[in-house]
């Protein structure tokens, strides 16, 4: 048995009678907050470059999805399925998703692809084949990322469309990211100052640019398949 078979086998004896009453106390919804500090934990120890860390952090990750699993295949969420089942899933996305590499001879010719970005180009027309039913490049996105991520993501996706031009230079001077972190962190101080939370207000924003994308979309004609042509996030 290797040896993730045996976290796998772990996970599954802690939530089973007789384990560990904790665990199997656990819900989907219960262990989300677990889920988020892990992977707080790897991307900090991404960042250390920390190899026992990452190792570590990275193990933790493993054992949520693994953990998840389990629930799921109680019929938490409906239809059962397992860890077994997620790899499947994840290994036929991955193969969908890179023609070029696992595709027949015309599929790696059309989709040929010797940089990342050219993998990019056609990275959302892939997607539009898994999920047709998607009517907008917004669709998809979390809501529940980070502001600044979330509003990053955002404008982003309506560039790619043609949505929102796109500016030639930067409408506030910076060169480097040290640069724009003491700006951020500038912005932060002052909403301090002013009694406002930044977090809330660009969230706001973002919510209002999101509500003219998807106006403009309609105003344009365009829905998620036109826009997958020509746009290359995610």
């Amino acid at each position: 048995m290797s040896e993730l078979e045996q976290l796998i086998e772990t996970a599954h004896r802690l939530r089973a009678p007789g384990g560990c009453a904790w665990d199997a106390e656990q819900t989907h919804e219960s262990l989300v907050q677990y889920l988020l500090e892990e992977t707080h934990e790897l991307i900090e120890a991404i960042e250390a470059g920390s190899r026992d860390e990452v190792l570590e952090e990275l193990g933790d990750v493993l054992y949520q999805v693994i953990f998840h699993s389990d629930l799921a295949s109680t019929g938490t969420l409906g239809e059962a399925f397992d860890i077994e089942d997620v790899s499947k899933k994840m290994r036929e996305k991955m193969i969908s998703r890179h023609p070029h590499v696992f595709g027949d001879a015309d599929e790696q010719s059309k989709y040929a692809a010797n940089t990342g970005d050219e993998v990019m180009q056609n990275w959302d027309e892939h997607k539009k084949r898994e999920k047709p039913e998607r009517e907008s490049i917004l669709d998809g996105v979390p809501k529940s990322m980070p502001a600044l991520a979330l509003a990053n993501k955002v404008m982003a996706k309506a560039e790619k469309a043609g949505i929102l031009e796109k500016a030639d230079s930067p409408a506030i001077p910076m060169e480097t990211e040290d640069d724009l972190g003491k700006m951020l962190l500038a912005v932060v101080s002052s909403a301090r100052t002013a009694g406002l939370d930044p977090e809330r207000a660009l969230r706001g924003a973002t919510r209002e640019l999101q509500v003219e994308i998807r106006q403009a979309e309609i105003d344009e004609g365009l829905d998620a398949g036109i826009v997958g042509k020509v746009s290359d996030d995610e």
